[in-house]
């Protein structure tokens, strides 16, 4: 399940820098397991291809979960990925969002998985370039859902009824856990009215109205499945007062400072990746983290541009949004 555990900006981007600046081409993982590893067998017999040109790709992902989740969940993908392009690539969870924008911006990343509302700037600032996405079962784009929920019975049945009532939130600059709701209730005429908290992530969040702590709460389509399927939620005790229109999955985007052909080399590796790369791990498989269903044949993963993120632009523009929102 998404749960971005978000830093403060400045150590988080020493800390991702320190990161990557460490990666050679050797295999070994670092010390802290949790975070980092280099799974390619075509590094460890010293192989190399033009769309690595330095022997190795660095390859970070946003930590919308616990890195020790995250890591067992993409290291065959970045595994696999490396065997198709001849070379090691260097797997990163990041510390946040704002340290995996500045580790492209500054040459030290050169493929990073990034949240819908992170992509946002990490186009504008590091022009990061969507490549591809997690296609759901039917082979198209997959998307996920904000929604805002309240207790069954509940006195609240839209919006508007939100007014004088706690809601919590999941974190800063999540796409779904901060940006969508916030921009629901302006356009609902609410937000000076309602109080909002961050709980800390999308469970955090859950758990605040379960617990009772809130009159509402964020409750995005992923955490609802995920938590359901654990046992860790009911959503018959629960009502969806609102929904948001389907958000595009996760961009994995490239580097600018790659040639035009690397690019398409990996980019086309990326697309021909095998379906069980994205099943493996159980619950921290990414179709569980990310609650989609790969095609049963075909591509995991379909090719994406800007344009399938363009909502995500507008919804910035529209609530003034800069990376100090991240």
């Amino acid at each position: 399940m998404r749960s971005q555990r978000i830093l403060a900006a400045v150590t988080g981007a020493l800390a991702l820098g320190l990161g990557l600046a460490a990666c050679g081409n050797d295999t070994t993982t670092t010390a802290d397991p949790g975070t980092q590893a280099s799974t390619s067998p075509a590094a460890a017999a010293g192989a190399s291809s033009s769309a690595c040109p330095n022997g190795s790709l660095r390859f970070a992902v946003e930590p919308y979960d616990d890195a020790a989740k995250l890591l067992p969940a993409y290291q065959k993908v970045a595994q696999d990925l490396g065997s198709a392009l001849g070379c090691d690539v260097q797997l990163q969870i990041s510390d946040s969002y704002v340290a995996e924008i500045l580790a492209m911006k500054n040459g030290q990343l050169d493929l990073g998985e990034f949240g819908p509302a992170g992509y946002v700037f990490a186009s504008q600032q590091a022009g990061a370039i969507p490549a591809a996405s997690f296609a759901d079962q039917d082979g198209k784009l997959s998307t996920y859902t904000a929604g805002i929920w309240v207790p069954k019975g509940s006195s609240i049945t839209d919006l508007k009824g939100l007014a004088g009532h706690t809601l919590a939130l999941g974190e800063t600059g999540s796409t779904s856990g901060d940006w969508e709701p916030r921009y629901a209730l302006t356009q609902a005429g609410v937000q000076g009215s309602v109080t909002t908290q961050y709980a800390g992530g999308h469970p955090e969040a859950m758990e605040a109205l379960e617990h009772g702590k809130v009159d509402a709460a964020e409750i995005n389509s992923q955490t609802e499945a995920s938590a359901q399927k654990a046992g860790q939620f009911d959503p018959s005790q629960y009502t969806e007062i609102w929904k948001s229109a389907p958000i595009a999955n996760d961009p994995i985007t490239l580097a600018p400072s790659l040639s035009p052909g690397a690019q398409a080399t990996i980019k086309k590796a990326l697309l021909n990746l095998p379906a069980s790369d994205f099943n493996v791990g159980g619950d921290s498989s990414i179709a569980t983290e990310l609650d989609f269903t790969p095609p049963s044949s075909g591509s995991p993963l379909v090719a994406v541009t800007q344009q399938d993120y363009s909502q995500l632009f507008d919804l910035a523009k529209a609530l003034n949004l800069t990376s100090k929102d991240l």
